[in-house]
C-alpha cells in the first residue's frame, strides 16, 4: 500500500500550458465538427430545469401568506416616512388643510452649514453651503427635499441593521461565515433592480418599497465594518474592561463601540453613499425625488433637465459625505462643567434646532422663506441642450464613422465569439482557471455558478452580458490606468484627476445613459460608453494609490543602486503596484456589471433586459434568476481577480496584510 501511495505521488503532475492547449484543440473541434458533442455547443433544452418557474411559484406563495404581515411592516414604516416627508417636503396636511408648513428652505441649508462646521470647521460649512445653494437657486428644491427625507429614514436604519448583524458577525464567527458574509456577497453582487422585483410584490409599489430596497443595498458596508472595528479593538483595552468587572454588555457597548468609533463612522459614511445612489434606482418603483426626475428625463430625452437633476443628486452626496467624514476623524470635544444645561451640553444642536424654529414660524408671515422664490432660480438646461445638439451638428460624421468601426471592427467580431463559443469550453475554462490560480475550491466555485446560466437556458444572454462587460472593462482599464499612472508621478495631474473621479463616482448611473444616447444613439455602443465612463474612476485611483503607496525603503534601494528615475518606474513602482492595479481591475469589472443592468434601458439585449421585462411584469422567478445570474459573474470575476492579486503579491514578496 506504501509503495503504490508513494509511486502515485512520484506521478508528475501536467503543466497548465497542456491542459490549454487540450482545452484549446477541443475548442476547434467541437467548432469545426461538433459530430455526437453537439450538446457540448449548444446546451440541449431538453435539460434546462425550470427553476425560474420554481422561485415565480415560490415567490406567489409568500406573497399570498405573507402579505398582510409585509403590508403591516410597510404601514409602520410609513408612518416616520410620512412624517420626514411632512417635514421637509409637504408640510402637515388634515383634510386638504396645511396646519404645519414644512421647514423653511433656509432654515435646512442654516442647520446643514452648522452641522458642518460642528463636524469640520469653515470649509465643510462653506462646501455644505454651497451645495444646497445650488439645490435651491437650480429650482431642485421640493425634488431634493423628498430624496433626502428618504436617505434621512434609511441611513439610521441601515446604520442600526447594519451594527446590529456586525455584532453578530463579531460574536458568532460559524454564522459569520455560513451564514452573514455569503448573505452580504450575494446582496452587494445581485443588481438593485433584480431584488426590487420581490419587494415590489410583497409591500407594493411606493416609498417604503423603496425605502426598504434601499435600506438591504445600504446595510453590508456598515455590517463588515463593524465587525473590522471590534477585531481592531486592542487587547489591553478589553483586557482592562475585564479587570474593570464589567459585563459582556457593558464591555461592548461602554468599551468597545466608543472606542471602535472612527472606523465605524466610515461604515456610516459608506451607508450614506451607498443609500443615495440605491435612493435614486428606487424611483422606479414609486420612491419619487430627484431620481424620478432622472428617470422621466432619459425618457424624454432632456438631457439639460436630467444633468441639473443628477447635479444636485451629487451635490446632496458631497455635503452628506463631507459632514460624516470630519464627524469620522473628529477629535473628541470638552466635555461641559458638571450642572451644564443642554444648551451648554449641545449649543451647535441648539443653534440649528432654534435657526430652524424661527425661520419656519417667519415664514408664515414671509412667502420667500418658506419657499425659493421662482424668479430667484437659475437654470442651464438650455446650454446643455445647445452643447449636444452643436456637438451632433459638427461632429455627426466623425461620431457615426468611429460608432460602425467599433461596432464591425471590435464589438460584432467579439459578441459573435462569445456566443458561438460552446458552453462546455467557457465553463471548463473557467474551472481550470480558477483551479491554476487557487486550487480545487475557486474552480468548483467557477465552475459550478458558470454552469448554472446554462442550466436556467440563459446561456445565450449571459454571453452578451459577459461580451459588453468585458470589452467595456478592458477600455476603461485601458483609458483608466494609464491616466492613473499619469497622475501618479505629477501631482498638478492627480488634483484634476481626483476632482473628475469623485465627480464621476457621485453622479447616478440614469445620468451617463443621457449623453450617452444623445450622442450615438441606443444600443450597445452607447452602452459600452455609460459603463466605460462609469467604471473608469475604479481603475484611475486603484492605480495612482498603488504606485503611490510602493514602500519607500524599496525606491530608496533602487536608487542606491544607480537606477534612472525611468529604471525605478518600470523596474520598481510598477512591478510593486500590480497587485493593486489588479484589485482595481477587479472594481472595474464589478463596476461594469453593476451599470450593464442599468444600460438594458437604452437597448441591450442581455440580463439587464431580463431583470426590466420582469420587473415590468412583476414576475419574480424572472428578475430573481436574472440577478443571480449576474452575481455569480461578479462573484467569479472577484475571486479569480483576487486569487490572482494575492498570488502575484506573494511572488514579489509583499505583506498578504496589504491586498
Amino acid at each position: 500500500m506504501t509503495d503504490v501511495a508513494i509511486r502515485l505521488r512520484a506521478v508528475p503532475r501536467l503543466p497548465f500550458w497542456l491542459l490549454w492547449l487540450a482545452l484549446g484543440i477541443v475548442c476547434v473541434v467541437l467548432w469545426i465538427h461538433p459530430g455526437p458533442f453537439h450538446w457540448a455547443v449548444d446546451y440541449p433544452k431538453a435539460m434546462v430545469l425550470p427553476i425560474t418557474k420554481w422561485v415565480g411559484v415560490a415567490m406567489k406563495w409568500l406573497v399570498d401568506n405573507f402579505r398582510p404581515f409585509t403590508r403591516a411592516i410597510a404601514s409602520l414604516l410609513d408612518l416616520p416616512l410620512s412624517a420626514a416627508f411632512a417635514l421637509l417636503a409637504k408640510g402637515f396636511v388634515v383634510d386638504n388643510v396645511v396646519v404645519f408648513p414644512r421647514l423653511s428652505w433656509l432654515g435646512v441649508v442654516g442647520a446643514f452649514v452648522i452641522a458642518g462646521y460642528a463636524t469640520g470647521g469653515r470649509r465643510v460649512a462653506a462646501i455644505t453651503a454651497v451645495c444646497f445653494l445650488y439645490i435651491a437657486l437650480f429650482g431642485q428644491w421640493d425634488q431634493a427635499m423628498l430624496t433626502l427625507a428618504l436617505v434621512v429614514i434609511c441611513i439610521p436604519l441601515g446604520v442600526i441593521f447594519g451594527t446590529l448583524f456586525g455584532i453578530v458577525s463579531y460574536r458568532v464567527p460559524w454564522l459569520d461565515t455560513w451564514v452573514i458574509r455569503p448573505s452580504l456577497d450575494l446582496a452587494q453582487t445581485v443588481p438593485a433592480f433584480a431584488y426590487l422585483v420581490p419587494i415590489l410584490l410583497l409591500f407594493g409599489s411606493g416609498p417604503v418599497p423603496g425605502l426598504i430596497a434601499t435600506v438591504i443595498f445600504a446595510a453590508p458596508p456598515m455590517v463588515r465594518a463593524t465587525k473590522l472595528a471590534l477585531e481592531r479593538v486592542p487587547e489591553e483595552i478589553e483586557s482592562f474592561a475585564d479587570m474593570a468587572g464589567c459585563t459582556r454588555r457593558q464591555k461592548l457597548w461602554r468599551v468597545m463601540i466608543p472606542t471602535a468609533q472612527p472606523l465605524l463612522m466610515v461604515g456610516v459614511n459608506q451607508v450614506i453613499m451607498m443609500t443615495l445612489n440605491m435612493v435614486i434606482i428606487a424611483s422606479m418603483i414609486g420612491a419619487g425625488g430627484l431620481g424620478f426626475d432622472v428617470l422621466l428625463a432619459l425618457r424624454a430625452l432632456k438631457i439639460g433637465v436630467g444633468l441639473e437633476a443628477g447635479i444636485a443628486i451629487v451635490a446632496i452626496a458631497i455635503a452628506l459625505d463631507r459632514i460624516s467624514a470630519a464627524a469620522a476623524t473628529r477629535r473628541p470635544s470638552r466635555k461641559p462643567p458638571p450642572g451644564a444645561n443642554f444648551l451648554q451640553r449641545r449649543p451647535y444642536l441648539s443653534l440649528a434646532v432654534g435657526w430652524l424654529a424661527a425661520t419656519t414660524l417667519a415664514g408664515l408671515g414671509v412667502p420667500w422663506l418658506s419657499a425659493v422664490p421662482k424668479e430667484w432660480t437659475l437654470t442651464t438646461a438650455p446650454v446643455w441642450d445647445a452643447l449636444v445638439a452643436w456637438i451632433n451638428i459638427h461632429f455627426h460624421d466623425a461620431i457615426e464613422v468611429c460608432k460602425v468601426w467599433l461596432l464591425v471592427h471590435v464589438l460584432n467580431p467579439f459578441r459573435n465569439f462569445l456566443t458561438g463559443l460552446p458552453w462546455l469550453v467557457f465553463v471548463a475554462a473557467a474551472a481550470l482557471l480558477g483551479f491554476q490560480l487557487g486550487g480545487r475550491r475557486i474552480a468548483m466555485l467557477a465552475g459550478l455558478m458558470l454552469l448554472f446560466p446554462a442550466v436556467v437556458g440563459l446561456w445565450e444572454k449571459t454571453m452578451m452580458s459577459v461580451y459588453l462587460c468585458a470589452i467595456s472593462a478592458l477600455i476603461a482599464c485601458l483609458i483608466g490606468i494609464p491616466l492613473g499612472a499619469w497622475g501618479a508621478r505629477n501631482e498638478n495631474v492627480n488634483k484634476a484627476l481626483t476632482v473628475i473621479v469623485d465627480t464621476l463616482q457621485t453622479l447616478p448611473g440614469f445620468v451617463y445613459l443621457m449623453p450617452a444616447v444623445m450622442l450615438v444613439g441606443v444600443g450597445d455602443v452607447a452602452a459600452l460608453l455609460a459603463i466605460v465612463l462609469f467604471a473608469v474612476t475604479m481603475a484611475i485611483r486603484y492605480t495612482t494609490h498603488g504606485i503611490r503607496h510602493v514602500p519607500p525603503h524599496l525606491i530608496e534601494a533602487a536608487r542606491a543602486m544607480g537606477c534612472t528615475p525611468r529604471q525605478i518606474y518600470w523596474r520598481v513602482q510598477l512591478p510593486l503596484a500590480m497587485p493593486e492595479i489588479m484589485l482595481g481591475i477587479n472594481q472595474t469589472v464589478l463596476m461594469s456589471l453593476a451599470m450593464l443592468i442599468i444600460t438594458a434601458l437604452i437597448g441591450t439585449r442581455d440580463l439587464g433586459q431580463e431583470v426590466f421585462i420582469s420587473l415590468a411584469k412583476a414576475d419574480g422567478g424572472r428578475g430573481i434568476v436574472a440577478g443571480l445570474i449576474v452575481a455569480f459573474l461578479g462573484i467569479v470575476a472577484d475571486r479569480l481577480i483576487v486569487t490572482g492579486a494575492r498570488r502575484l503579491r506573494r511572488r514579489l514578496g509583499l505583506p498578504e496584510s496589504e491586498a
